[in-house]
């Protein structure tokens, strides 16, 4: 889709192992990443990583494309079935989502928000599904300015086995979208 106010086309498709392996795991090495993905680790500890995640059928992994040059990653989840339903009572249709910009190039110059809010639409197209939440790491201040920009709300502060997070939600009413962001 051409994006109104970038001028460009955001687009995402499916993860391919043979296709993304090597583009994945060096995106997990980049210090913008590390901190907040913890995957900076050896190449076939990474692969054997990103294979249960292709195989794991509660979650579906995507590349997300400016122009047609991939620079995002991002993980869409049913949260019913993971481990983010221990922390709040999901509905069974309630959708997750994590996200990380890739090249150094991307970081800072306005993609985020409009790639979440395209993500945003894509997984409110599932017409059950009124509530995408997301956890991102309590220290990412960037991305959690970025939920919120596109109507996530927080709810509060969770342990999970890998971080302490935020835990925010996006209601299908509060969502902002691309036309409607005032700022």
């Amino acid at each position: 889709m051409m994006h109104p106010k970038l001028g460009c086309v955001i687009s995402f498709r499916r993860v391919e192992s043979e296709i993304d392996f090597e583009r994945l795991y060096e995106w997990q090495h980049y210090d913008h990443v590390k901190p907040y993905w913890n995957l900076a680790i050896s190449r076939e500890a990474y692969r054997q990583h990103l294979e249960a995640f292709l195989l794991d059928t509660h979650q579906t992994l995507y590349i997300g494309s400016i122009d047609g040059v991939p620079m995002s990653y991002w993980e869409c989840y049913w949260a019913v079935d993971d481990v983010i339903a221990g922390c709040y009572e999901p509905k069974v249709a309630d959708q997750g989502v994590h996200l990380l910009i890739g090249p150094p190039e991307y970081i800072g110059r306005g993609y985020a928000l409009p790639m979440l809010e395209a993500m945003v639409s894509f997984l409110f197209l599932h017409k059950e599904t009124d509530r995408i939440v997301a956890e991102p790491d309590i220290r990412n201040d960037k991305m959690i300015h970025i939920f919120k920009r596109c109507g996530f709300e927080v709810q509060k502060t969770i342990t999970l086995p890998d971080k302490q997070a935020l835990l925010l939600f996006c209601n299908r009413e509060n969502f902002r979208g691309s036309g409607n962001d005032n700022d």
